[in-house]
């Protein structure tokens, strides 16, 4: 998944396009899984980051079910 023409998003951003919680969010930057970036106080996601995240995530096809048991 390419996210959109920017360089950065904010956290609430990054959430919205993701379609996840900014609990989840943060679990991940803390986990070390998601990487940040800081401006002043704003912490922001870079879209090559995102991508990466994104990229890392497990199938959620067929296989991912056989896997889950």
């Amino acid at each position: 998944m390419e996210i959109e023409k920017r360089i950065a998003f904010s956290i609430e951003e990054f959430c919205s396009l993701a379609g996840i919680g900014r609990s989840l969010a943060y679990k991940e930057i803390q986990s070390g899984r998601l990487p940040t970036r800081k401006v002043g106080r704003r912490t922001l996601i870079t879209a090559s980051c995102a991508n990466e995240w994104l990229d890392r995530l497990p199938d959620g096809g067929a296989n991912a079910a056989k896997v889950a048991r």
